[in-house]
């Protein structure tokens, strides 16, 4: 029985260990320093250990483990990624954050484990997606690629409501967006290249957001001409957040905005969660285009309500350790690295797993 180990508790990290919980199989081990929130863990069925993430060294506590798991914050992956290496373990996490995932990929040099950052929703799924219809042409021009958790019932100015990380938001949102543009990588401003269209009689903006290409543009470079991520909002959304981080300057502080948004924006359960994938290329002769969308929204699982981000993201990355005891998953020996990439899997095998149904 594999052992893994997940460190933080917060929503996401609930439904890691629920959805572990109803396949079975797992012996799961849950760390954080909040006893509050470990106590629905253990009532999950979870082993609990009480430790500060940030502080405590963690290598003792969690000896013979075959599987690090972080939901925490982007600022902790680089010790939690150390961690697993110290421990000879397989690493696996679900930052946005595009230098957090650099420093995995030099930790996980000569590594004989798996080291998979970037496992969750945007980046991650979508990357499997994205890469699996370019699979599909011969040359690639464009692939775009759109992800929001939106509320089902908007109710407030920002049409919003807090669905997961508020650090990991406020990093999408302020931190340089990476894409390919005329074939060649390069930093896009954050909340630009605003856009509008409808999907199911609904209207919707979308806009650059940080991280959401996970390593697809190392992938795709020199295939592609074009390629970019933007979030999906209901539209306004983008016009009052550039007030507050721009003429308010509240980028330079981030305490504060976060303060302000978990103050004042409520979590919700009623959501959904949109993804929507277009690639066009020449295929037999002629340009063509391939489009994947699809919308997802809160489900039960084993009694317990997961609100669709929740749902998503927790299963992109139970997803991959479930690959990875099925013998699926493996580090690339000729590389000499044990970093694996999202996009290596392909969306049949992801969707077959029983975490990824949640996608099918």
């Amino acid at each position: 029985m594999m052992h893994v180990a997940l460190i933080g508790s917060g929503k996401i990290g609930e439904a890691i260990v629920t959805l572990f919980q109803s396949v079975g199989g797992y012996k799961l081990t849950v760390v954080d320093k909040d006893a509050e929130r470990l106590a629905p863990m253990k009532a999950l069925g979870a082993t609990i250990v009480m430790a500060d993430v940030a502080n405590d060294d963690l290598t003792e506590k969690l000896k013979g483990i075959n599987v690090v798991i972080s939901a925490c914050p982007f600022y902790l992956t680089a010790k939690l990624a150390r961690l697993a290496r110290n421990l000879n373990a397989h690493y696996f996490d679900l930052t946005e954050d595009v230098e957090s995932t650099k420093v995995v990929k030099q930790i996980a040099k000569g590594a004989s484990t798996v080291f998979m950052p970037q496992c969750g929703l945007a980046p991650g799924f979508i990357s499997v997606v994205a890469n699996e219809l370019t699979q599909k042409f011969e040359t690639l021009r464009d692939v775009n690629m759109r992800v929001g958790a939106l509320p089902i019932y908007p109710t407030n100015a920002l049409k919003y409501n807090l669905t997961w990380s508020t650090d990991g938001l406020i990093n999408e949102y302020l931190n340089p967006c990476e894409a390919i543009i005329d074939g060649k990588i390069k930093e896009t401003p954050p909340m630009e290249e605003l856009e509008h269209f409808s999907m199911d009689g609904l209207d919707y903006e979308a806009f650059n957001t940080s991280g959401g290409l996970g390593t697809l543009c190392e992938s795709l470079a020199g295939r592609v001409q074009n390629l970019n991520y933007k979030t999906v909002r209901y539209p306004g959304h983008c016009a009052i957040m550039k007030i507050l981080v721009n003429d308010l300057r509240l980028s330079e502080r981030r305490e504060l905005l976060k303060d302000v948004l978990e103050t004042a924006i409520p979590i919700t359960f009623q959501d959904v969660v949109l993804v929507f994938v277009s690639v066009t290329g020449n295929r037999e002769g002629r340009l063509a285009q391939e489009s994947y969308a699809k919308k997802i929204y809160a489900k039960k699982v084993s009694g317990k309500l997961l609100s669709a981000i929740q749902l998503t993201t927790a299963s992109g990355i139970c997803t991959m350790v479930d690959l990875l005891a099925n013998g699926k998953l493996e580090p690339s020996k000729q590389a000499g690295s044990g970093f694996v990439r999202q996009e290596s899997v392909s969306l049949p095998v992801f969707v077959a797993s029983p975490f990824g149904q949640y996608y099918a």
